[in-house]
């Protein structure tokens, strides 16, 4: 299929520095998919807040990503935003708002990320009723499961279908939850919805170990990555933290820790985020570093593009759909 007018933008303005490598990061990752490698897709900040279901979705849909990595809060903030898009409101001069400001929008329910705030009564608290239900049948029954497999119960049960505020096709939850894509939550407990689980915990209404935990997360991941590296999986990183720093460690694990020494490194690596390299910080580390830890190859193919996400990733995304 010939490119699409926003990629041929990009092919032919996007030709040095951080432009440039977001070209040679698209056409990397599309290589990896036409010799059979998977993609795994990490995802920090607050990207579904930032609206990325549009084109992620589609992404999903296509097959272009084999696996996600995503904050507790990534994972229910696209589902917010399906349920509750009209209420939420946009602040463009965020930057000079005073404390007592801030403090309005606290007392009005309204949860500020950056310019956007996200309703609490139409967003968290309407999703809260519907997934305590699903939590508390799931224990009475004795079964056990995933943060991300509760969200795929309740989306895919039809619970929520009065509440659709946006096109269902926006939504990469409910595209996820379409194909059961595997997802990795790691540190999903300091999510809303990871609190209001613990209070429920902590109330006595459920048991911790009805949900599966982060080391959970981890055995699955060392028993997905062996059965689909055969001809690679590659590594997509928005931003930076837990989201990235964790599955990619899955590597070293298996091999320095479960001695299998036939598991190959990621077979591609880029990395999305305005964190600057500095002292100790795994964010701004730039991949070389990753070499040492036995995450990547000397050969791995890989990519820094020290850019917004909200603004490289629909492109990189607009160049993998041919758009």
């Amino acid at each position: 299929m010939s490119k699409g007018p926003i990629s041929q933008f990009i092919e032919k303005h996007y030709l040095h520095f951080n432009s440039a490598s977001l070209v040679d990061a698209a056409k990397a990752y599309e290589e990896q998919l036409a010799n059979g490698a998977k993609m795994m897709v990490t995802m920090a900040g607050a990207m579904s807040t930032a609206e990325i279901g549009k084109i992620f979705a589609e992404i999903i849909r296509q097959d272009k990503v084999h696996i996600i990595s995503c904050t507790g809060a990534n994972l229910e903030e696209d589902i917010m935003n399906l349920v509750a898009h009209s209420h939420y409101e946009r602040v463009p001069n965020y930057r000079d708002l005073t404390p007592q400001e801030e403090w309005d929008l606290m007392e009005r329910g309204l949860n500020r990320v950056t310019d956007t705030c996200i309703p609490e009564h139409e967003a968290f608290r309407r999703l809260q009723k519907h997934i305590y239900k699903i939590w508390k049948d799931a224990e009475e029954k004795g079964e056990r499961y995933f943060p991300h497999e509760f969200m795929y119960k309740m989306l895919l049960s039809g619970v929520l279908e009065e509440y659709y505020e946006i096109d269902l096709k926006d939504s990469w939850m409910y595209a996820a939850a379409e194909k059961n894509l595997p997802i990795i939550v790691p540190g999903w407990e300091d999510s809303t919805m990871g609190n209001i689980f613990a209070s429920y915990v902590i109330k006595g209404d459920l048991k911790a170990s009805t949900m599966k935990s982060g080391i959970e997360y981890m055995i699955f991941l060392s028993e997905w990555y062996p059965k689909n590296s055969s001809k690679g999986v590659g590594f997509f990183q928005i931003g930076g933290g837990i989201a990235g720093d964790f599955p990619i460690c899955v590597v070293p694990m298996l091999y320095q820790d479960m001695e299998m020494h036939d598991v190959p490194f990621w077979s591609y690596f880029c990395q999305i985020s305005d964190s600057t390299t500095s002292y100790g910080s795994y964010s701004g580390a730039v991949p070389n570093e990753k070499i040492t830890w036995g995450k990547l190859d000397i050969k791995t193919p890989k990519f820094i593009i020290e850019s917004d996400a909200t603004i490289v990733v629909p492109l990189i995304f607009a160049y993998l759909l041919d758009l």
